[in-house]
């Protein structure tokens, strides 16, 4: 069957056409996607603005049009931080359904960390042992750890890099230059804060094979050396936190701009690039993890895959 899955995120709305059955490998026939970054798009009352509620609408009109045009069977619309956290979320998906027929299922921080611990376990398998996966989205981290398909323990933080870009770095893409060192100083100290209460829940369960998914992730490897996306999903790739280091080391004196030009960076993130590497760092170094294997599959494979699951069940 072909499935569209619809990922309103909080940097972009993706939308993920693949043909599947349950058992074989989804594989991708269409990928859409709009850069809206609504996380930026929330106003000082905690509401997503006006402009951002018109873009998402017009986004989604345009993704279910694909979904049409390219003959899929259904269409799994979610949506993560960034609608979830809005004040004015019930108006926002009551407007999204009124106008576009697309009902979107808001899902919890939790629900994130188990479907993404779903994808990387389909995706390394039982060989792996018990997983640590680590998943820095625009809102939000989410850590889950455990042995089975559905983990032990998955937390869900405000420490997505779009949001402590705007909150705490106070840089946008029209300011295009780096933090002030103290900037960053008090960054690294807040995310600590938040890393504390779950260290310890973390620790406890253990794993053996430590990985990690999302944009960001996939960035700081390449920047760290890793190999590019055109040499396909099968090849090997991973982040040290030596590496990790070096990499937020040389990223924190460099405009947004001159940043993106970087290969592997992408424009519309390359200024949230650093308040993702603080975090990545953080999380790491409390968790005593030296390297991080790069999972090519995340929380869009892991909702197909918890589809596909429930069709065969029925």
């Amino acid at each position: 069957m072909r499935l569209g899955v619809l990922d309103v995120g909080s940097n972009t709305v993706h939308l993920l056409v693949v043909d599947a059955h349950h058992g074989a490998h989804p594989w991708p026939a269409r990928s859409v996607k709009a850069v809206l970054r609504l996380a930026e798009q929330i106003g000082p009352d905690g509401a997503l603005t006006r402009a951002g509620a018109d873009a998402l609408v017009e986004a989604v009109t345009a993704a279910r049009a694909s979904a049409v045009e390219l003959s899929a069977d259904d269409l799994i619309a979610f949506a993560t931080s960034a609608v979830r956290d809005a004040t004015n979320a019930p108006e926002v998906l009551a407007r999204v359904r009124d106008e576009t027929g697309v009902r979107l299922e808001v899902l919890t921080g939790a629900d994130e960390a188990r479907l993404t611990f779903l994808a990387v376990r389909r995706w390394f398998g039982w060989s792996a042992g018990r997983l640590l996966v680590l998943d820095i989205g625009g809102g939000s981290l989410e850590i889950a750890a455990g042995v089975d398909e559905e983990p032990a323990v998955a937390e869900s933080l405000p420490l997505g890099a779009g949001r402590l870009t705007r909150d705490r770095l106070r840089v946008t893409p029209e300011t295009d230059a780096p933090p002030s060192a103290q900037a960053v100083q008090e960054l690294q100290e807040y995310v600590e804060s938040r890393l504390d209460p779950v260290v310890e829940r973390i620790t406890e369960v253990g794993w053996e094979r430590p990985v990690a998914t999302s944009k960001t992730f996939r960035t700081l490897a390449r920047l760290a050396g890793a190999a590019p996306s055109g040499a396909g999903l099968w090849v090997g790739r991973s982040l040290s936190r030596t590496g990790l280091r070096q990499v937020t080391g040389f990223i924190r004196h460099i405009p947004p701009s001159q940043l993106s030009e970087l290969e592997g960076v992408g424009a519309g993130r390359a200024h949230q690039l650093l308040a993702g590497a603080v975090v990545a760092e953080a999380v790491m170094r409390r968790l005593g993890v030296e390297s991080l294997d790069i999972c090519p599959w995340a929380l869009r494979e892991g909702v197909i895959l918890r589809r596909l699951d429930q069709l065969e069940s029925a």
